[in-house]
């Protein structure tokens, strides 16, 4: 096996998280003898140190000649100048980001780095997301780009953007998803010990994410209910898990996820279902009861719907290990 082979382009005032993200995700996911899917390395321009926003210098072991290699490339979220204005990001960066995609090869941003590939002139005429609190500044810079700061991540055909912080590593998971399937990822999620996804539709910004305490949380319902995936599950059974009213129950829920309980439950479900396709010979009949579909008919137009594929069609290409194709926009389990 040949790992796919990661460039991490840092430029002056890279974000330090954002920086080390996907050298931290993507060299967790490993197969099955514990070898590694990935190689994640870093260049800047001219392989010169560059400053983070976080107050210490980046040595990279390479410069833009790493871009000519990679399988993907990843520009971490800037600070400072790039964030202003259009002009700031080096030629030569341009001309190599250009020159990768030319290649066909897959071009990542996590955070601010979207303004990096707008201003490269990537993100002309598609979707993309960037960090909330500078959608109306990357709306100013680049009009020309289908700008939604209201998802955690896009994809869109071979470019990938993703909203703040915690934003570039559910991206980075979904790559892992994408490339290798739903078990990878979610032992990569496992070793970095945070949750196996998140729903790149999901809102960036939820007004209150965590409950005032513990008893007014849905997230007894949600355990509850994930070990029932195979029960018909109503709203006002999960409400009665939570001890809440039917509309109480429905607020709380989209306040704490972000989403509806019909959509979380739908995304429960199709999850469940791909990871049993990705490791079971169950039939796909089977495979449809045991997730709460009930009909191979119901599982075959969630998952179409969700990612664009057949159960049948999913399930040979994550045996065989060749990637899903789903870049026409944020996957969702």
């Amino acid at each position: 096996m040949t790992p796919h082979r990661i460039a991490v382009l840092a430029v002056d005032q890279v974000v330090g998280l954002d920086l080390g993200t996907p050298s931290q995700v993507f060299r967790s996911a490993r197969d099955a003898d514990d070898r590694h899917f990935y190689t994640v390395d870093t260049c800047t321009p001219g392989g010169r140190p560059v400053r983070s926003s976080a107050g210490f210098q980046v040595l990279p072991d390479h410069g833009l000649e790493l871009l000519e290699e990679a399988d993907t490339v990843i520009v971490p979220g800037v600070h400072g100048d790039a964030t202003q204005r259009r002009d700031v990001v080096e030629p030569e960066v341009t001309k190599a980001l250009r020159g990768a995609y030319d290649r066909d090869v897959r071009i990542m941003s996590i955070c601010t780095g979207a303004f990096v590939l707008a201003a490269a002139g990537l993100l002309d005429g598609r979707r993309a997301t960037t960090h909330w609190a500078y959608a109306d500044r990357f709306r100013q810079l680049y009009p020309e780009v289908d700008l939604d700061p209201d998802v955690l991540f896009v994809a869109d055909d071979r470019v990938l953007t993703s909203a703040g912080v915690a934003a570039g590593m559910d991206l980075c998971l979904h790559v892992v998803r994408s490339d290798h399937g739903s078990q990878v990822a979610n032992q990569a999620a496992r070793r970095c010990v945070v949750p196996p996804w998140r729903d790149g539709g999901q809102a960036q910004y939820i007004e209150r994410p965590v409950p005032q305490a513990p008893d007014t949380s849905t997230a007894a319902a949600r355990d509850w209910v994930r070990h029932r995936l195979h029960e018909p599950v109503s709203l006002r059974d999960l409400a009665e898990q939570a001890r809440m009213s039917v509309r109480t129950f429905t607020r709380r829920f989209r306040a704490e996820t972000g989403l509806s309980p019909t959509q979380w439950l739908l995304r429960e479900r199709t999850d469940h279902a791909r990871l049993l396709l990705e490791s079971t010979d169950l039939s796909i009949d089977q495979i449809a009861r045991r997730s709460g579909f009930g009909t191979t008919a119901a599982l075959r137009q969630q998952l179409h719907q969700r990612i664009g594929v057949a159960p049948s069609t999913y399930r040979r290409t994550f045996k065989g290990g060749a990637p899903v194709d789903a870049s026409g926009g944020a996957e969702r389990p």
